[in-house]
């Protein structure tokens, strides 16, 4: 069973192959393969409604909306991520999780408190990069010990943005794993509420940072927090105000309880770092041969 999973985590990596190109009837093979698991996904378009009575999704064109089981399936079998609380992802309607550019939004809610916006304005972006960039290096050896490979923050691919009239927070990262040639890209949108953030984000590779921020309007206009829970319904008197604001939830204070390496394993295929050996294992699997056989 770990074998199984491990192929079909690679297989959503859409790792380059290694060594001699595979043979005709075994390329087919896998995409036939690939073409049955993906067929066996049931999307939806149109006016979404988010679990637990949160807010709603307009799928905005060009997307469709995996529900929240079928999304723990991605997530989880075929990208082998650890269990979490999707609330369901928009993927490209072109593309599936299995397709070698796939990429897809992958939708979260944080209960943990209204997020005050008052150090937007202040926030040097350069200095709070240092940090996190600190932060990253100094969690690498937790990460190591749990089994995972080193992740270094090369940089904003996208400076963060907080826009004041919608509440609406948004920046991308470039990172490097180690095991890997290319560097990632995790771009983030954050839509703050009364009583928290829905997170909105996005696992691509560097060449697809202007497809993906290109849709970002997009997919801010399309999701909406259910009356009584939007950022101006906040009441101070009775509401949890979170103990970080702006800055915190860029840098990932949200998530200092279990740490950085969370943030960054959370939505991503974790085992990146097997992936330049991994693609001759899938090749076995379907029979073709490699170089050295």
């Amino acid at each position: 069973m770990k074998q199984f999973l491990l192929l079909w985590a690679l297989l959503g990596l859409g790792v380059a192959t290694q060594g001699a190109p595979t043979p005709p009837d075994s390329a087919a093979r896998e995409q036939a393969y690939i073409d049955s698991v993906q067929a066996t996904l049931h999307y939806q378009t149109g006016h979404v409604a988010l679990p637990n009575n949160l807010g709603s999704l307009n799928v905005p064109q060009g997307f469709r909306y995996l529900d929240v089981k079928q999304s723990d399936y991605v997530l989880t079998k075929l990208w082998g991520n650890p269990d979490g609380e999707s609330l369901g992802m928009l993927f490209p309607a072109d593309r599936g999780p299995l397709d070698t550019n796939s990429w897809a939004f992958a939708v979260e809610y944080d209960p943990s408190g209204y997020v005050k916006d008052d150090d937007a304005a202040d926030i040097n972006y350069d200095d709070l990069l240092k940090q996190m960039q600190d932060d990253t290096e100094e969690a690498n050896e937790e990460r190591e010990k749990a089994g995972f490979g080193r992740v270094l923050l090369i940089g904003w691919a996208a400076k963060p943005f907080y826009d004041q009239k919608l509440n609406v927070l948004h920046w991308a990262k470039e990172l490097r794993f180690s095991g890997t040639a290319d560097n990632t890209l995790n771009y983030n949108v954050r839509l703050l509420g009364r009583k928290g953030v829905l997170n909105l984000n996005a696992i691509g590779s560097m060449n697809q940072l202007a497809e993906i921020r290109s849709t970002i309007p997009a997919i801010i206009k399309s999701v909406e927090f259910t009356k009584g829970q939007q950022y101006a319904d906040f009441n101070p008197e009775i509401d949890e105000v979170a103990a970080y604001g702006i800055g915190g939830l860029i840098a990932g204070k949200v998530l200092a309880k279990v740490g950085f390496f969370a943030l960054i394993v959370k939505f991503w295929k974790v085992i990146l770092a097997l992936a330049a050996g991994g693609w001759t294992a899938i090749r076995r699997f379907f029979g073709a041969k490699t170089a050295s056989e």
